[in-house]
């Protein structure tokens, strides 16, 4: 494998530039002195912010764009055999890299890589840990799945030993990661154009977990089905979370204030007697009261990424004087039930949700925001992905007052698997939810404005380019 020496900044082409991760990694090295270009299918707020910082973006496919000069090649997972500048770059003998081998070669640069894997909440819980150790005036280099907003950005260059990236799973990325300190969130069965089934999966978050060395740590949600065959026989320290009191980090007096926003009562191994009747601080200091964590954000599940947070800034040695602070003055990242504004009294609320627990998840918060009518605007993300979970996204989707369903989202697929957004629509009606269907999002904004009232809330969800109809709605 062509290796990156950052000692010696080479010249690096970048095929699918515009994504949020190889954007960021784009940025990293244009920062370390590399000479950085790159191309994308079209011009997007990305690539334009890009071009700003001189960094050189094709647009289209084509062999000319591969030229004598690159020294190496990075692609996604997306770029197949049949890519015109793949071919010329095999054609030219430049070596290539994955996204993902690249990351993992950027993590070997510094003497605290951190890793957020899981199969939800990863841009949160990172999200989350970045203000952590911003606030503490660590000086970290950060890497996020999303745009956060303290930093302008998804990544940020420190100079510190400090480095937190996430860590996805599909096609097994992140095995080519060198975490020192890792975080599992949650497994559970996604991507299954990938994946065989939820054991494979499991399989994969396990060899994850042996990347670790004899001095690192693994931060693991305790709620995770058999979560101890995931951590047998490691040597690194393991710290567990979640709602069971078993857990060395746990939450309790779940609060949800007048705007859906929540706190909670945490109790961590330096916690006075628990419920349980222990004291597992083992530190010999006086144990000290659960405190109260106040967020800026809503959704039980953000209790549960909180405490992940909390978890590794306390291993860090943060203080959680500095922790609380951090969470309590976080607002979230775009596309996380992001407020985008409100028009003729509907309020209009955006969220990356894609996943039937992550629907739930998003809606159960939802119902805690004022509202008369939740309205749910859902794009489906990838024809197997509709497939694979119909019954459970029909089944979340209920969860809301009415449902409004647009065209699958293609994403990396093609229209081969016979499914579509009206077999959905036939399963959510079923289960006794109104449910409208629309091939444009031209008829679907007609649909709102007319349907959607003073008073009620209206969040536009999947991971696409659904968001474009609430900000069209905003701006007529």
């Amino acid at each position: 494998m062509y290796q990156i020496d950052f000692k010696h900044p080479v010249s690096v082409y970048f095929i699918g530039i515009g994504g949020i991760s190889m954007s960021g990694l784009a940025e990293l090295l244009l920062d370390a002195g590399f000479s950085v270009s790159g191309s994308d299918w079209k011009s997007s707020p990305i690539t334009q912010a890009l071009e700003q910082k001189g960094i050189r973006i094709f647009y289209g496919e084509d062999a000319s764009h591969i030229t004598e000069d690159i020294d190496c090649a990075v692609l996604t997972s997306a770029v197949h055999e049949d890519n015109l500048e793949f071919a010329a770059l095999r054609q030219r003998g430049i070596p290539c890299l994955s996204r993902a081998q690249l990351l993992g070669q950027i993590m070997k640069n510094y003497r605290l890589p951190i890793a957020v894997s899981g199969t939800h909440g990863k841009t949160t819980t990172t999200s989350m840990l970045s203000e952590i150790l911003l606030k503490a005036d660590t000086d970290p280099t950060l890497s996020i799945g999303g745009i956060l907003k303290s930093i302008g950005g998804n990544v940020r260059v420190g100079k510190s030993d400090y480095f937190l990236t996430e860590a996805c799973e599909y096609t097994n990325s992140f095995l080519s990661f060198f975490p020192r300190i890792a975080l599992i969130l949650n497994v559970e069965e996604d991507h299954l154009d990938f994946f065989k089934d939820l054991e494979d999966i499991r399989h994969s978050f396990r060899r994850f977990a042996q990347l670790l060395p004899r001095d690192g740590a693994l931060i693991i949600s305790g709620d995770i089905d058999r979560w101890q065959e995931l951590t047998e026989g490691l040597s690194c320290r393991i710290i567990t979370y979640g709602h069971d009191s078993s857990c060395d980090y746990y939450a309790r007096d779940i609060v949800h204030d007048k705007q859906g926003h929540v706190s909670f009562l945490l109790h961590s191994p330096d916690t006075e007697l628990s419920d349980t009747g222990r004291n597992s601080s083992g530190t010999g200091n006086e144990p000290r009261s659960p405190q109260r964590v106040f967020l800026q954000i809503p959704g039980d599940h953000n209790v549960h990424n909180a405490l992940a947070a909390i978890a590794a800034a306390d291993l860090l040695g943060i203080s959680r004087e500095d922790t609380l602070r951090a969470l309590k003055e976080f607002h979230g990242t775009d596309r996380r039930f992001e407020y985008k504004g409100t028009v003729n009294g509907v309020t209009i609320i955006d969220d990356y949700a894609h996943h039937p627990t992550e629907i739930t998840a998003t809606l159960q918060a939802a119902q805690n925001y004022p509202h008369k009518t939740l309205w749910c605007m859902f794009q489906p993300h990838t024809y197997s992905r509709t497939r694979a979970f119909m019954e459970q996204f029909a089944q979340a989707l209920t969860l809301a007052d009415r449902v409004v369903l647009t065209d699958i989202y293609a994403a990396r697929e093609k229209d081969t698997l016979g499914v579509s957004s009206q077999d959905l629509q036939a399963a959510v009606r079923k289960l006794g939810t109104e449910c409208e269907y629309f091939p444009t999002f031209e008829e679907a904004e007609k649909f709102l404005l007319t349907n959607c009232i003073n008073g009620d809330l209206l969040i536009t969800m999947g991971a696409g380019d659904v968001v474009k109809i609430g900000e069209s709605l905003l701006a007529k």
